[in-house]
């Protein structure tokens, strides 16, 4: 099977944020993804670079456009190697073989009588670089850009795209996965509802000479939307290539959705009009709102990818993206949000299950991994989770619900770390008859972390190349791995040698910011009366004895559920060795399945104390940092349940 994934081709009127960057990461991790199920993909991506706010902002720089958009889209290109993106092309719409291509086409549209002169009055956007309808203003103003479109009378060639209205109407109904998720493809049966207007595809060069000449009309420039639409076959070699014979056919274009409309309805039924199939599907995601509010120049609040890329780490970034959004539907950004995936998913949940695996092989079998004897049902469950989680994984990314695939890979790294927590290795590894039985543990967490690292490749290739190679592949192995040959369980040779290496993932802290200001937001004077205050409390410390009092012990938690009525509390079943339950305040920040297997730090001599009607037998510490965010305490390895804490 063969696919061709594009994004958009980015406009050059601004630099590349967190959007761009959203976008193109998804159709690499699927274009990844389609490769690991050994599929033939093509993946483009690119600029665009004419129309009136590219001539706009070049003279608002004092320069030429050509020279502005050769500036522009050469920081597109340069930003996505370092975010792990790898396209197979990337197209600029100031190409020669583009230009030659939308000639071509507006050529053969004019010729077989769908495009016209006439006259037009109307209202136009230029953020949009179109006309709008009185029905798509709201208070008078274009919806995406807040300004009030500019009255505009001229003569202008016209596409007869109502001529295929129904056709499409038709198309779309007949074929449900042509535009996805479903709400957006509701939206544009709605917009089809009302009769279609035919579409302006030419700017008079009077107003407007940055842009493709019409080939019938020399006094003309080409629509900014006719001309970038048509990337998507110059990319292939339309009209008679290899590439665009091998491809076309199985095109999908990934955009967000203030570009629906475009791709909805102008690019179909200018293929039609061409004599070609539509593409195949339209996947469109919502906006990226960073803190809760919408991404804006003017408030200042755009996110760089390399900015991101240098505070965070490449994977952290592109396992952050994937996870936090229901494609689809909007999500927010911050560096709260993007910090806490990093230190619970990628830090413990991944992190640990990795390096607590990996060392236990190493101290146990001498790095050597084992031989598995007979499975225990533990064992059997945990197998059984793994294949199933590459079963829905795989069915999962095939819808983009990339979310929902990693929330499956989550299900079995949580599974897997309380695989270690029941059945014990450092205990199996004290009593020599048991020999059998850890080298059937600790085979089958390095066979469970095969299959992990299988399908986080598309997600986080660095990680997953890191990960094979501490599993004792090589990197061809890793890349020649796919989803078709390896997805069985059982495969991990017994024998390999493991490489332990530096932690995955570190743990994260959000960065203090420069100069200490006191709760009014002053800045404090060294020797001011509120550091007096702080002196005196610094010097108000507990004795030794009375630390002495305490009784810390680690402990393991078994089981987790939450406490009815109570949006702050967690009912906790841990061993330390004894069984015991406690009251934890943690659930805003912890879900009760995240927390089995994990253990924690607990304070065990305690007086029980009831709280919503369950009796605790102690506390759990856990650390708070500066943004309110609170992440439990644990002995950092794995220790036995009851040791003392000192």
């Amino acid at each position: 099977m063969s696919l061709y994934i594009t994004t958009p081709i980015y406009y050059v009127n601004a630099q590349p944020h967190l959007g761009h960057a959203y976008t193109t990461i998804v159709a690499d991790t699927f274009s990844r993804f389609r490769k690991l199920c050994k599929e033939d993909v093509r993946f483009q991506t690119g600029t665009d670079e004419h129309g009136d706010k590219v001539a706009e902002a070049a003279q608002a720089a004092g320069i030429a456009p050509k020279e502005y958009a050769d500036r522009i889209s050469a920081m597109f290109r340069e930003a996505w190697p370092p975010l792990s993106i790898k396209p197979d092309t990337f197209i600029r719409t100031t190409d020669e073989d583009h230009i030659r291509t939308v000639q071509e086409i507006l050529q053969k549209v004019y010729d077989q009588g769908d495009i016209y002169l006439g006259s037009y009055s109307g209202l136009y956007c230029r953020g949009c670089e179109r006309f709008l309808t009185d029905k798509e203003l709201v208070e008078g103003k274009c919806p995406d850009h807040q300004t009030t479109p500019t009255p505009i009378s001229e003569s202008n060639y016209f596409f007869r795209m109502s001529k295929y209205q129904d056709w499409l109407i038709d198309h779309i109904k007949r074929n449900p996965s042509f535009i996805t998720p479903e709400r957006y493809r509701n939206e544009v049966l709605s917009f089809l509802s009302e009769p279609l207007e035919d579409l302006c595809i030419s700017r008079p060069k009077s107003r407007l000479t940055w842009g493709i000449s019409l080939p019938f009309d020399d006094d003309f420039v080409t629509y900014v939307w006719f001309d970038a639409l048509i990337n998507y076959l110059t990319g292939i070699g339309y009209p008679d290539s290899d590439e665009f014979r091998r491809y076309w056919d199985a095109a999908a274009h990934i955009i967000a959705k203030d570009i629906l409309k475009p791709h909805a309805i102008y690019w179909p039924t200018m293929l039609k009009s061409i004599g070609l199939p539509p593409y195949k599907h339209l996947h469109v995601h919502g906006y990226w709102n960073i803190n809760e509010a919408k991404m804006s120049k003017s408030i200042g609040n755009v996110v760089r990818p390399e900015t991101l890329r240098q505070d965070y780490g490449v994977d952290t970034v592109r396992y952050f993206l994937m996870r936090e959004m229901s494609f689809g539907l909007d999500a927010s950004f911050s560096d709260e949000s993007i910090i806490a995936r990093q230190n619970s998913d990628l830090a413990n949940d991944l992190g640990n299950l990795f390096s607590r695996s990996l060392t236990m092989i190493n101290k146990f079998t001498d790095g050597l991994i084992p031989a598995p004897a007979g499975l225990s049902r533990e064992d059997k469950e945990l197998a059984e989770a793994a294949v199933n989680m590459v079963n829905e994984y795989t069915d999962q990314m095939n819808s983009f619900a990339f979310n929902r695939a990693l929330q499956a890979v989550w299900a079995v790294i949580s599974l897997a770390n309380k695989y270690i927590v029941t059945t014990e290795p450092w205990v199996l590894a004290k009593d020599k008859t048991k020999a059998d039985r850890l080298n059937t543990v600790l085979y089958n967490l390095a066979e469970t972390l095969r299959l992990i690292t299988l399908v986080l490749s598309p997600v986080m290739p660095e990680t997953g190349l890191k990960m094979a190679l501490a599993l004792g592949n090589t990197e061809a192995e890793f890349n020649n791995q796919n989803l078709i040959d390896h997805c069985a369980w059982g495969l991990t040779a017994s024998g390999m040698k493991i490489k332990l290496g530096d932690s995955l993932f570190p743990r994260l802290e959000k960065k203090s910011k420069t100069g200490s200001k006191d709760s009014k937001g002053k800045k404090k004077e060294k020797g001011s009366p509120e550091d007096k205050k702080n002196a005196d409390n610094a010097a108000n410390l507990v004795s030794f004895d009375d630390f002495k009092k305490l009784d810390l012990r680690v402990a393991e938690i078994k089981a987790a559920e939450k406490i009815k009525k109570s949006e702050r509390l967690l009912k906790l079943t841990v061993t330390a060795p004894e069984e015991r339950t406690l009251v934890a305040g943690i659930a805003e920040y912890y879900q009760p399945e995240e927390l089995v297997g994990r253990q924690v730090i607990m304070v065990a001599n305690l007086k029980p104390v009831k709280l919503m009607g369950v009796t605790s037998h102690g506390m759990v510490l856990a650390a708070r940092d500066e943004q309110g965010r609170l992440t439990l305490t644990s002995p950092g390895e794995e220790i036995s349940p009851g040791s003392k804490v000192s």
